[in-house]
């Protein structure tokens, strides 16, 4: 019996790839955006692939039997909705964690050693700036705490790197068992507030949700070790920027380095971006933005791919279920 899968946001360069993992026994449907799916597609699929279907369109999918979003993220998905549908919701967890760890690590390394504060500097004025021991973040790693919220797939490839460079390694994360600090070699924090106060560097890589939307915010920066460093590659609602304006401004984050915003595309309303994009003299070289691209690489694109369409695939192949991020929105089998 064929399977009939919905692909959106489906480059063409990419289709043989999903077709690869799918295998045998699928015909795939594949449309550039979610808004190009016709409603007779919609209505006819065993398997929806991509990005989040828009508004509507839920209503429409009668045959559906699994939405594979093709990200880690998913809080932008009525998860309890595809729930009452007996749709199970699954993203894709398993592809980009090395590539956001580095990110993470490339940020911090980059404000560490000054590197685009003397670049830039030096592309000003090439021989006046050619100061050597001009660092004004300069840290000697191995004397250094990094601190690490969220120690999931990606906080863990985090920290392991952090170790290599021979920094202490924190952690706070409530809904990790005891133990796993000991199975790491690192240390844990009871409280955000606990790990806040003895960081030089702190990354973040919780996911966005209820209890995370501004989780570092004024409080969280009152309790922080001043001078520390902050990192952002998860989720930017994560952040309260304007908090971390305030605490840039007072000098308790000396630095960050954010590859993750609130808004995306960046807001030049906001008092942290209008600032940096001002250049204005107190923050200047002390921020660092990225567009959202901790994630990307050629292997990473490829990963995303296949691995959300074997997931599909093997639901309906096999019935097995994975990353299925809905569970507890899911009719009970009887």
């Amino acid at each position: 019996m064929t399977m009939r899968i919905v692909w959106t946001n489906m480059p063409a360069e990419f289709q043989p790839v999903a077709r690869e993992a799918a295998g045998e026994g699928v015909e795939a449907l594949f449309f550039a955006q979610a808004s190009d799916v016709p409603d007779e597609a919609w209505a006819t699929a065993d398997a929806v692939v991509g990005s989040v279907p828009p508004a509507g369109a839920l209503e429409k999918m009668a045959k559906c039997r699994i939405f594979v979003k093709s990200a880690v993220g998913f809080d932008e998905v009525d998860i309890a909705a595809y729930g009452a549908r007996g749709i199970p919701v699954c993203n894709t967890p398993h592809y980009g964690t090395r590539e956001v760890a580095d990110h993470a690590i490339a940020l911090m390394m980059t404000l560490a050693k000054s590197i685009a504060y003397h670049d830039e500097l030096l592309r000003e004025d090439l021989k006046p700036n050619w100061r050597p021991a001009h660092n004004p973040f300069g840290k000697r790693l191995s004397v250094c705490t990094f601190g690490v919220v969220g120690i999931g797939r990606i906080g863990t490839a985090a920290a392991r790197r952090a170790a290599a460079f021979d920094m202490d390694v924190v952690f706070y994360d409530p809904y990790v068992p005891n133990g796993y600090e000991l199975a790491l070699g690192i240390r844990r924090a009871d409280s955000l507030a606990e790990l806040m106060g003895q960081c030089d560097f702190v990354s973040v890589h919780t996911p966005l949700n209820a209890e995370t939307r501004n989780l570092l915010g004024a409080e969280a920066f009152k309790a922080a070790k001043k001078g520390m460093i902050l990192i952002n590659t998860a989720r930017g609602g994560i952040v309260d920027v304007d908090a971390l304006y305030d605490a840039m401004k007072d000098g308790t984050v000396l630095a960050a380095g954010l590859d993750v915003l609130p808004e995306e595309p960046a807001n030049p309303q906001s008092r942290l971006i209008a600032a940096w994009q001002k250049q204005e003299a107190w923050i200047r070289h002390r921020l660092v933005v990225t567009p959202h691209s901790a994630f990307y690489t050629p292997e990473s694109m490829r990963d995303i791919r296949f691995l959300s369409a074997r997931t599909a695939a093997r639901y309906l192949r096999e019935g097995r279920l994975e990353n299925c991020v809905n569970k507890q929105f899911l009719p009970a089998k009887g």
